[in-house]
């Protein structure tokens, strides 16, 4: 026992499976007040927390040997009893139905707790310490539970929470200021001497000989989970860089846009027009960053509310989806009308070689065809009214259409990087494609700032039909990872199990990071090129 006392949960997990009871008492005892307090966080009774805590300890028992990163024993134990806590809400309101096995099973055992005359006077009060408690949001009320239940140690609440010290901090004095100060006093003595003891522990090692046990072939499980337990946690520092290289792509492109719209004005009124429109396109796009994450940091202050804030997060993506390429088509044409107008107010500024219209200079289209259409065609000065898109296998311009690769302010494509991408892969500020990155993405798989998919990985905004995971909003069908997850499986042990595999997910997000990595460089050269072509008027 004195082992078993310092033994990491890993640790615990392999001798457990490897045939030793008393290294599961350990885990009970480890984690009995925790899943306690968050059971009776969510259902304001007693007895019924302790009842669903010891189920959620027998399902540990029996799915033990499927638990594949035993280094997250504490995350799994709780993600088990959300999951039956949300199921039982579910099924019967607020009053969740007792599946667990009864606690008189357990053998009579001297446990120091109070005789049955104490125990019904303290009915009473648990009833009003529930009343006090349920009017807390659950934001606040778990840290405040768990603070009393855990010795007042705000360690080992932050741990429990995966939250920071500050944070806890913060969360206990906000809920300490939503109590009455006389119901306080109260509340702090009742959770203490509500604190689950050694009869919990017994009745949940009672109950053990009802079920088949792990055998000691099972053990070989644990050294894969144990391998894929660093995977799994490189996996989600991988998917956030993921979705941070592709949203910065979106601020290089606007970046190289205006250089390159520069590059090819003529006029002062070009380029005044030139400014404003990236201006509107970069503080518009980081006007609807900055509404999510308000959006977001309210569903967090309001915790009672996330399903409202997160149907308004969703609205204000799909709004985005709408607005922007509609705005994109819009500049576009007040571009090319404006070329055209100052090209009639103002003939003196276009007098050199390369401004007239059909000036080699402008277009470079190849000489090699295939089936018609030229390998490459791009465009590198401002069009004029009426002139059609780049179209070939590699275009480039402000309209391109490609039918390998296209890049510009609109460009449709298999292979597609621009403000506005369309295509199988695209990269850009809004993209649609089976392969969607950028800030706002659409497709198959989107991952973005905010993003829209069978699969969905985001900062602020993941909805995804599938699956969705984000540091912010994340809402799908099936299951959802993330501070504000809505999905029929939830930030639960069930939604973890959907990634079957980590390692190929993980290889999967590195290569989409190289992607949006290279799809810079046709950016990069395209705009070089411009200012090689189109810049600075010779003396």
């Amino acid at each position: 026992m004195p082992v078993l006392e310092n033994s990491s949960d890993a640790e615990l997990v392999a001798a457990t499976l490897a045939g030793d009871r008393q290294a599961f008492r350990r885990i009970v005892e480890r984690y009995q007040r925790l899943l306690c307090s968050l059971a009776y966080s969510s259902t304001g009774e007693l007895s019924r927390s302790e009842d669903l805590a010891q189920e959620t300890f027998l399902e540990a028992w029996r799915k033990l040997p499927g638990l594949r990163e035993p280094d997250k024993l504490r995350q799994w134990l709780c993600g088990i009893l959300r999951f039956k806590a949300g199921h039982l809400r579910r099924a019967d309101g607020r009053e969740p139905v007792r599946q667990a096995a009864s606690l008189e099973a357990a053998e009579a055992v001297e446990s120091g707790e109070e005789p049955a005359a104490a125990l019904a006077i303290r009915k009473e009060e648990l009833a009003l310490l529930w009343t006090a408690l349920e009017r807390l949001p659950e934001l606040y009320r778990e840290p405040l539970v768990l603070y009393y239940r855990e010795h007042c140690s705000i360690e080992h609440v932050a741990v429990a929470l995966e939250l920071t010290e500050d944070a806890v901090k913060q969360r206990l004095a906000r809920g300490r200021k939503m109590l009455q100060e006389q119901v306080l006093a109260f509340v702090e003595g009742a959770l203490a001497r509500s604190t689950p003891g050694r009869l919990f522990t017994m009745g949940v090692l009672a109950a053990l000989p009802a079920i088949s046990a792990p055998t000691t072939a099972q053990a070989a499980a644990v050294g894969a989970g144990a391998g894929l337990a660093a995977q799994g946690g490189a996996l989600a520092k991988t998917t956030g860089l993921a979705a941070f290289v592709a949203s910065g792509v979106g601020v290089i492109n606007a970046i190289l846009a205006l250089r390159t719209a520069l590059d090819q004005s003529r006029t002062p009124r070009e380029r005044r027009a030139v400014v404003k429109a990236t201006l509107a396109i970069v503080l518009g796009c980081f006007g609807f960053l900055g509404l999510l994450w308000l959006i977001r940091a309210g569903a967090w202050q309001w915790w009672d509310q996330r399903i409202v804030f997160a149907a308004m997060a969703q609205a204000t993506v799909l709004g985005f989806c709408v607005v922007f390429p509609v705005g994109m088509l819009r500049m576009l044409r007040h571009m090319r009308w404006l070329r055209s107008e100052e090209r009639r107010l103002r003939p003196e500024l276009f007098g050199d070689v390369r401004d007239q219209v059909g000036s080699p200079d402008q277009v470079y289209r190849s000489r090699l065809e295939l089936f018609g259409v030229p390998l490459v065609n791009i465009r590198f000065a401002s069009p004029d009214a009426g002139a059609p898109p780049v179209f070939g296998w590699f275009a480039g311009g402000d309209r391109a259409y490609g039918l390998v690769a296209a890049w510009g302010a609109w460009a449709v494509a298999p292979f597609s990087v621009g403000s506005v991408a369309i295509g199988l892969v695209a990269v850009g500020n809004f993209s649609v494609g089976l392969l969607s990155l950028g800030t706002v993405a659409l497709g198959w798989v989107a991952i973005g700032c905010a993003s829209v998919g069978m699969k969905a990985y985001a900062w602020l905004s993941a909805l995804g039909w599938s699956s969705a995971h984000g540091a912010g909003f994340s809402v799908a069908r099936i299951a959802a990872e993330g501070p504000v997850a809505i999905a029929a499986h939830a930030n639960d042990a069930a939604a973890r199990a959907l990634l079957a595999n980590p390692s190929a997910e993980l290889h999967t997000m590195l290569f989409y990071i190289a992607i949006v990595v290279l799809s810079l460089v046709p950016l990069a050269c395209y705009a070089r090129a411009v200012r090689r072509r189109m810049g600075a008027r010779k003396g």
